[in-house]
């Protein structure tokens, strides 16, 4: 009896065994047949471009990453512009001379870098964009300082050009970008404060390169960092992307490269995004929480003050990770400073909350005092759609409330990721009616009807484009820049 137990556990394991690898191969196979069949891959998703910078080119100065990146647009012309022949021409492409997203539209071309030099600079401006954004994403604050400072807006590898820059760059490559720029700032304005202001990737980044240099006991560069959506920590799927690489890489499939494949309608953004870029991402912040972990009380102490500025509601980087891997370990003495949005609480939003995103934040908050200063953009419920700042000052437990003249957009019910650095009057992205009837308006792009017909998502359309609260925004860096020393 014994033995015949045994035997039947033995079969009954087996078959569990083999049954869970034909359900694993099952479930592989139909990832793969669903990630192959979308949008055929066009010239910008599998045209390798061969004077993009690295870490390995040996550049000596930005200078040099300049001229680096003339040929790299002249080979974007070449291989591309010259090469595509639509068999129907797009109106919205961006890769389509003369159509409503071409870039030669604009004044200034926003996919490269550029440096707005001031011989009256008070102090010098690193403006680093996000992953698969352009310098585009930083005009406005770039437009804000010209007067006060030397600006140079960097255009990170792999970007402004075509989305297949994304599959083959490193952290490290964008991470030498910013050393040589921020190298060059501090060369062309000796004994001046040197600022850096990051959205997403470029927030993780300019930590980065503050971290690294700390690590290696080296002096820092920034005299303050200002942080916009920051890359702080990513969701755990993310860590995903690289073995969706490999399997493409094995399997021969060039479309298990992209996370999405999608119309090119965006002049300074591409819309396809590469998984090498996601993993590119995800090791850049573990490579930052990495050096956060190791520092000492000293080394902390180091750290340049830094403003945040974040949406308690992000898809795109994870909001808690702000707070929990980052901010609760700064030292109270410099003066760090987190400006977070919370979400429309209009009584017509707030019912349909599936959960309130504040709630993971409190067990922060609540229990001792704070090491920087909290400041909380909130609805003033005394006013319908106005809002309110809640300050927690650092060190104390008592709180100050400010109100505001700015309002809730009509059904906007939160920010979004991508929304922080633009005002209500951008042109691209803003709301507002445009004179400018030859370039698109992706901010006016909403359309109604069934699902699954355009190439350009719901999710795209819907998402917040536009900051509301962006003067208050601008008005606490401007405090955050004249109280430094």
């Amino acid at each position: 009896m014994r033995a015949i137990v045994i035997g039947s556990t033995k079969h009954l394991l087996f078959a569990s065994f083999y049954a869970a690898i034909g359900i694993s191969v099952a479930i592989l196979f139909t990832a793969v047949w669903l990630l192959n069949d979308r949008p055929n891959l066009s010239i910008w998703h599998t045209t390798h471009l061969t004077s993009e910078y690295h870490q390995q080119s040996g550049l000596a100065d930005f200078n040099q990453y300049l001229k680096l990146e003339d040929k790299l647009f002249a080979e974007v012309e070449r291989k591309i512009y010259r090469q595509y022949q639509p068999q129907i021409s797009s109106p919205l492409n961006r890769y389509e001379r003369h159509s409503l997203s071409d870039p030669a539209l604009w004044q200034q071309n926003w996919n490269r870098s550029f440096e707005w030099q001031n011989s009256q600079a008070e102090f010098g401006l690193l403006l680093i964009h996000g992953m698969s954004d352009s310098p585009y994403v930083m005009s406005h604050i770039a437009q804000h300082y010209q007067h006060q400072a030397h600006i140079v807006g960097l255009r990170l590898p792999g970007h402004g050009t075509v989305p297949s820059g994304l599959t083959d760059i490193t952290w490290p490559d964008l991470a030498g970008a910013v050393s040589l720029a921020a190298a060059h700032l501090a060369t062309k304005l000796p004994g001046k404060p040197i600022y850096v202001a990051g959205f997403s990737t470029g927030a993780a980044l300019a930590l980065n390169h503050e971290l690294e240099n700390i690590n290696l006991n080296k002096p820092t560069d920034f005299a303050g960092m200002i942080f916009l959506s920051p890359a702080i920590g990513l969701a755990p799927i993310a860590a995903g992307a690289y073995w969706q690489a490999k399997l493409g890489r094995a399997l021969g499939q060039d479309k298990l490269y992209w996370n999405s494949i999608q119309a090119e309608y965006d002049p300074f953004r591409y819309q396809s995004f590469a998984v090498n870029a996601g993993d590119v991402v995800y090791r850049l912040t573990l490579r930052n929480q990495t050096l956060l972990a190791g520092l000492t009380d000293k080394q902390y102490q180091a750290i340049a003050p830094i403003l945040t500025f974040q949406s308690v509601v992000d898809d795109t980087v994870s909001s808690l990770s702000v707070v929990e891997k980052l901010y609760q370990h700064l030292p109270a003495s410099k003066g760090h400073e987190l400006v977070l949005f919370d979400v429309n609480r209009k009584h017509s939003h707030n019912q349909l909350l599936m959960h309130d995103p504040l709630a993971p934040f409190a067990p922060f908050w609540l229990t001792t005092p704070l090491p920087y200063r909290l400041s909380l953009l909130e609805n003033d419920m005394q006013h319908d759609n106005h809002v309110q700042v809640r300050e927690l000052a650092k060190n104390t437990n008592s709180t100050d409330v400010q109100a505001l003249t700015l309002t809730w957009p009509k059904e906007v019910y939160s920010l979004s990721h991508v929304a922080l650095t633009f005002p209500i009057e951008d042109t691209l992205y803003g709301p507002l009616a445009s004179e400018e009837s030859d370039k698109i308006q992706i901010g006016r792009g909403i359309y109604q009807g069934e699902r699954g017909i355009f190439s350009v998502t719901a999710a795209d359309m819907l998402r917040q484009k536009w900051n509301p609260f962006y003067p208050y925004m601008m008005s606490r860096m401007d405090g955050f820049i004249q109280h430094r020393p």
